[in-house]
């Protein structure tokens, strides 16, 4: 029998949906943490990743471009200043590098978006 483990997640108020441009990102700050919140709105999607571009560590992912990839369509961020794109789902550098992203759960209650953090 396999140990089943579950890791609770705290639900944390982070900005209204008007607060993050449309197809865009905005950062919020989460105790010490900087998250990059990004509203896909063209697919009626959230997602969240740290800030933190783990490249050349510049606080910027918030403004990266967002878009799809590939065959499945996966949501990815590219950062502003060094090109390199990360999956929205994984966090797994799309550009063959080895740097990976912290990702973080999103829900969205009317007009408050939440940001889930274990």
């Amino acid at each position: 029998m396999e140990a089943v483990i579950d890791i609770a997640v705290e639900w944390v108020f982070v900005c209204k949906t008007d607060d993050v441009p449309q197809n865009g990102g905005g950062c919020v700050k989460v105790g010490d943490e900087q998250i990059a919140l990004y509203n896909f709105s063209r697919r009626g999607e959230w997602y969240a990743t740290q800030n933190l571009c783990p490249h050349k560590q510049q606080m910027v992912l918030s403004r990266g471009m967002i878009g799809s990839t590939g065959d499945t369509c996966e949501p990815k961020v590219a950062c502003p200043f060094h090109k390199k794109t990360f999956s929205l789902l994984s966090g797994e550098c799309l550009t063959g590098e080895e740097y990976q992203l912290k990702t973080y759960p999103v829900k969205v209650e009317g007009d408050r978006v939440y940001v889930g953090i274990e």
